[in-house]
């Protein structure tokens, strides 16, 4: 793996990006296509938990499978199924006009593909990243990624501007397919050795029942686990309803909606290039907790900011934290695991991001009818900020974030 570990790592990040990129013109068009359209929390949490609430669904089958098989395989199969989905959504679209029931299906479709998708894929990198280099890749995919999302609102905007929404789904599609190619043909895996043999339905629910004791056993994992599912409810307005604070405080128009998008995406990639060249605290959980409050900063300021275009500097900002707090804990779970059992703790994060994100939604969107979305604001913003002393109390996590040694400083 040291050998070619960093060719594997750029094809895999290449392919996956390319795709990605696809993949996030389809989410803007139709995010803003809803916005827009409808002006409404509650299809706003409809499409939400559309999305969401299938890789719930899905995740604790996807974690057995990524610590079955092989990983580079299931990537790919959830790629293509996205694509397709897609697809067919667009021919849709040409053939009978445009149908909101059916942009629902196809969230739903693919929120099943991102439920095998991410578990896999979160659990491959240490397969081909030596653990002295997670904490650097991490933040480097984070930036790159966050590049493309930089990217892609602004394109998205462009071409919503000069052409039907049906025209970004073919985008995607042939992006997909570009990426799946790179990744199966270029993308080489030493398969675990689990991965290998045949097992029935009762090693199945056996292994994932090995998945969940290994969690129930971990304390720093609960905290790291627990403290997750808070952490997606209260930011929901913000990662969710701050478009629709937009368009109803600032104006309708979709440069806004696409200016909040890139600067929260310019955040993310500074960010990411941030953590990635300086590697966090020595302590990862240091870092995560300092983004934690600076979180709950920049949430509360979304609700009282007056001027969109400071609205737009602490949307920076905001975009800045998130790697600080995705790329240590990231890093943790990938070097504290063991990697026969990494796919099946990832899915159950992949199940607490999508169940925690509609319950959120179900609370926050309703809420957004009826209350000023910038109170809700104020008070998650506020609850987030608290939420960083019960980190820094947690003994458990704090050791899990110590580094670990490598053989270069045992020598």
């Amino acid at each position: 793996m040291v050998a070619n570990w960093k060719r594997n790592a750029g094809f895999f990040i290449g392919g996956q990006l390319l795709s990605m990129f696809g993949s996030m013109l389809v989410q803007y068009a139709i995010t803003w296509h809803i916005t827009l359209e409808t002006k409404s929390g509650v299809w706003m949490t409809l499409f939400t938990c559309a999305g969401l609430l299938p890789m719930v669904l899905i995740a604790p089958f996807a974690g057995v499978l990524a610590d079955r098989y092989n990983r580079k395989h299931l990537i790919n199969i959830a790629d293509f199924s996205i694509a397709a989905a897609t697809l067919i959504l667009a021919i849709v679209f040409l053939t009978s006009g445009e149908n909101i029931w059916l942009m629902l299906v196809v969230v739903t479709v693919r929120g099943f593909g991102l439920g095998i998708q991410s578990p896999a894929g979160n659990a491959l990198i240490p397969q081909i990243v030596p653990p002295e280099h997670l904490t650097r890749f991490n933040g480097m995919q984070s930036a790159i990624q966050s590049l493309t999302m930089f990217a892609a609102p602004m394109l998205a905007g462009a071409l919503l501007t000069f052409l039907p929404i049906q025209s970004i789904f073919f985008i995607d599609v042939v992006t997909a397919a570009i990426g799946i190619s790179v990744v199966f043909f270029f993308v080489h895996i030493t398969p675990l050795e689990k991965a290998e043999k045949k097992q029935g339905i009762s090693a199945y629910f056996a292994e994932l029942k090995e998945g969940l004791r290994y969690i129930g056993e971990s304390a720093w994992l609960k905290v790291l686990l627990g403290y997750t599912a808070f952490f997606c409810v209260c930011m929901t307005p913000a990662a969710m309803l701050t478009p629709l604070q937009v368009t109803r405080t600032f104006g309708e128009d979709v440069w806004r909606l696409t200016a909040i998008e890139i600067f929260f995406s310019l955040g993310m990639v500074l960010g990411g290039i941030a953590i990635s060249a300086w590697g966090g605290f020595k302590n990862k959980a240091h870092t995560m907790i300092t983004a934690c409050f600076a979180f709950g900063v920049t949430t509360f300021l979304f609700g009282v900011v007056p001027d969109f275009w400071v609205y737009l500097s602490i949307m920076l900002l905001c975009g800045m934290t998130v790697p600080f707090f995705n790329t240590p804990s990231t890093t943790i779970m990938q070097t504290k695991i063991p990697p026969q059992i990494m796919g099946r703790v990832f899915s159950i994060l992949v199940m607490i991001n999508g169940l925690a994100m509609p319950l959120g939604m179900a609370l926050f969107g309703p809420l957004g009818d009826i209350v000023k979305i910038e109170y809700l604001l104020i008070v998650t913003g506020a609850l987030l900020f608290a939420s960083g002393f019960v980190l820094c109390a947690s003994k458990p996590l704090k050791a899990a974030g110590e580094p670990v040694p490598t053989p270069k400083e045992d020598l």
